[in-house]
C-alpha cells in the first residue's frame, strides 16, 4: 500500500467520524421533539432549513454544479430515492425506541457495506478485516439482543435503513470526480424535504414552540455536516477501511442517551459498544501496518 492510500484511507476515516458525529446529534436533537410535533412535519421543517443552508454554504464555497454527465444525473437520483428511504425508515425508528438501540442496529452497516464492496467493487478484503467486522457485528447482537425488549416492530425499520445506506454509500462511490459532495449532499436534502413535505399534507400540524423551533435549527446544521462529511468519506479510501468508522456514532448515541433521555444503558449493551469500538479501532490499526506486511487476502466473490 502507497503513502497515497494510508493518506486516503486517514482523510476517508475521520470524515467518517465527524459524519457520525454529526448525525447522531442531529438524531438526538429531533428525538427530542418527538413528543411535540409528529414524525412529517419535524422532518419537513428541519429540511427546509437544511436546503437552505446548503444552497447558501454550496454557493459561497463554490460547490454548486449541474452540468454532469446522464450518468452522474441518474445515479445522483436513485441515490437521492434511498436517501429518502432511509431517512423515512431510521428516523421511524427513532422516534419509536431508544436512540441508542436504534443506533446500534444501524452499526450492522460496515459489515453490510464491506461485503458489497467486495462483491459490486471488487474491493480486496483481508481475512483479519472480515474477522474484526463479524466480532463487531457479534458486539452489536449484544446490544440488542433479538427476542428481547430492545428488539422490536421498529428494529425492523432501521434494518431497513441499513440496506438503503448501504446502496446509498456505493453509489457514492461511482459518481465521477466532476461531481462536487455538497452538490450530491444539497439534492440529498431537498429530495428528503420534498418528500416528507408530501407526507405532511396527511397529517395534522402541531405548534412549533421556540424550543423546538431551536431544536429544528441546530438539528438541520448538524445534518449538513452528516450529508458532506458522508458524501466525502466514501469518495476516498476503501470501503473496508472507512466503514468500520461508522462504530463511532455509537459511542455518541451512548453518551446522548444518558444525558438528554436519562437512558443508561445496561452491562450487555455496554460490553456490545466496547466490542463494537475495539473491532474499528483494530481494522482501521490493521489497514495502517499493512504497508510493512503482505498477509494473504480474501476477495469474496
Amino acid at each position: 500500500m502507497t503513502t497515497s492510500s494510508n493518506s486516503d484511507n486517514l482523510r476517508g476515516a475521520a470524515l467518517m467520524a465527524g459524519s457520525m458525529a454529526c448525525f447522531t446529534m442531529n438524531d438526538t436533537a429531533m428525538k427530542a421533539l418527538s413528543d411535540e410535533l409528529p414524525m412529517f412535519q419535524a422532518v419537513f421543517l428541519r429540511g427546509i432549513a437544511t436546503s437552505v443552508w446548503m444552497y447558501l454554504l454550496a454557493r459561497a464555497l463554490g460547490g454548486l454544479r449541474f452540468n454532469f454527465s446522464r450518468r452522474d444525473w441518474t445515479l445522483i437520483a436513485i441515490r437521492n430515492v434511498t436517501e429518502i428511504g432511509a431517512a423515512y425508515f431510521f428516523v421511524s425508528a427513532f422516534f419509536n425506541m431508544p436512540i441508542a438501540n436504534a443506533t446500534a442496529i444501524l452499526q450492522a452497516m460496515p459489515l453490510s457495506v464491506t461485503l458489497a464492496g467486495a462483491l459490486f467493487l471488487g474491493e480486496t478484503v483481508g481475512w483479519r478485516r472480515i474477522s474484526a467486522i463479524l466480532v463487531g457485528f457479534a458486539g452489536v447482537m449484544l446490544i440488542v439482543r433479538p427476542g428481547g425488549e430492545g428488539f422490536n416492530f421498529y428494529s425492523i425499520y432501521a434494518l431497513i435503513a441499513v440496506a438503503l445506506v448501504t446502496v446509498r454509500d456505493l453509489l457514492s462511490r461511482q459518481l465521477s470526480s466532476d461531481v462536487p459532495s455538497m452538490t450530491v449532499a444539497f439534492f440529498n436534502a431537498v429530495a428528503v424535504m420534498i418528500f416528507f413535505g408530501i407526507g405532511s399534507i396527511f397529517i395534522e400540524w402541531q405548534p412549533v414552540s421556540g424550543l423546538a423551533a431551536m431544536q429544528m435549527g441546530m438539528a438541520s446544521v448538524l445534518l449538513i455536516g452528516g450529508y458532506v462529511f458522508s458524501v466525502s468519506a466514501m469518495r476516498v479510501g476503501e470501503v473496508a477501511v472507512i466503514a468500520p468508522f461508522r462504530y463511532t456514532s455509537l459511542l455518541w448515541a451512548l453518551l446522548l442517551g444518558f444525558v438528554v433521555f436519562a437512558d443508561w444503558p445496561d452491562r450487555l449493551t455496554l460490553l456490545g459498544a466496547a466490542i463494537v469500538v475495539a473491532t474499528g479501532v483494530y481494522t482501521f490499526y490493521r489497514e495502517r501496518n499493512l504497508s510493512r506486511s503482505t498477509p494473504k487476502a480474501l476477495r469474496i466473490r
